[in-house]
């Protein structure tokens, strides 16, 4: 992706407008997660209720560690598996707005292992992480399928690469200090459970 690209994204970002992005995964819409009418934003054109939180992406695990609380377990799936395919549901701190977590004590957090998305994160900061989609449909694989969707919804940059493989990440709850894998993705039970284990 080119400089120019990643650039306007982040100007974007900044003005409080959506972009659409890879990811490691699938293409995600990303906003300021702490512009709340630019989260209102991605609510509305995703169709999403309310009640449905919405994931955020970080570039590392330090800047992970300034919006949610990381116990053990949740520090040694980090270290193993971050940047990949795994969102961690976590304890959220006061800094995250309740639009994002839809009013409840915690939210999604991954790193995506995508040097796009990577480089807009480092620039920018925190971003939301949810699929280009409309709530409960399908998520295009690729970019023109995508503007199609969202062509009257006034999304301001879009960064194409080429089709995704739409596999989502796997999603694992460690608010207890316990986990609970909500999604199975890539990143199995038993990989896990040997993180946690002999981390």
């Amino acid at each position: 992706m080119s400089r120019q690209k990643i650039s306007k994204a982040i100007s974007a970002l900044i003005k409080g407008e959506i972009i659409v992005y890879p990811t490691d995964t699938i293409y995600g819409l990303g906003a300021d997660i702490f512009n709340e009418e630019a989260v209102e934003k991605i609510f509305k054109i995703k169709k999403r209720p309310k009640d449905q939180p919405i994931s955020i992406a970080v570039s590392s695990i330090d800047d992970l560690k300034k919006i949610a609380v990381l116990n053990d377990a949740a520090l040694k799936i980090a270290e193993k598996f971050l940047p990949g395919k795994i969102t961690l549901i976590l304890k959220k701190k006061e800094i995250i707005s309740d639009i994002l977590s839809s009013g409840t004590d915690s939210i999604g957090v991954r790193i995506p292992n995508n040097k796009t998305a990577l480089e807009i994160l480092k620039n920018f900061g925190p971003m939301t992480c949810t699929s280009a989609n409309i709530h409960k449909q399908p998520t295009p694989t690729v970019i023109s399928e995508i503007n199609m969707l969202f062509k009257q919804s006034g999304i301001e940059v879009y960064l194409d690469e080429g089709p995704l493989e739409n596999k989502p990440s796997t999603i694992i709850d460690l608010t207890s200090g316990q986990y609970k894998i909500i999604r199975y993705g890539d990143i199995t039970k038993e990989m896990i459970r040997d993180a946690i284990n002999n981390g």
